[in-house]
């Protein structure tokens, strides 16, 4: 049975959410200001890693940790020199 977990973090001035939807085949997908921006898969409960940039001035190289499992999934924003931040679960 396939679910949609919804993650959100807020990051230099820019806002990050991460869709994960959990099933067989794992597809996560990330937004940066509303935009699409990101995109990964992978298989069962294997952590997935997406890169993305932050529309900042240089770009911002950033990467989303997706864990899908076991249990319920979690997103970490990972950005360069910065302890890794947890994303908050967002309900739609």
């Amino acid at each position: 049975m396939r679910r949609r977990h919804h993650f959100h973090i807020d990051h230099a001035g820019h806002s990050v959410s991460a869709t994960v939807e959990t099933g067989h085949h794992v597809e996560v997908e990330i937004l940066v200001d509303g935009k699409e921006t990101g995109h990964g898969s992978t298989h069962h409960d294997r952590p997935v890693t997406v890169q993305v940039e932050l529309p900042t001035d240089p770009p911002t190289p950033v990467s989303v940790r997706a864990t899908p499992g076991p249990g319920v999934p979690r997103c970490v924003l990972e950005v360069p020199d910065a302890v890794p931040q947890v994303m908050s679960p967002r309900r739609y």
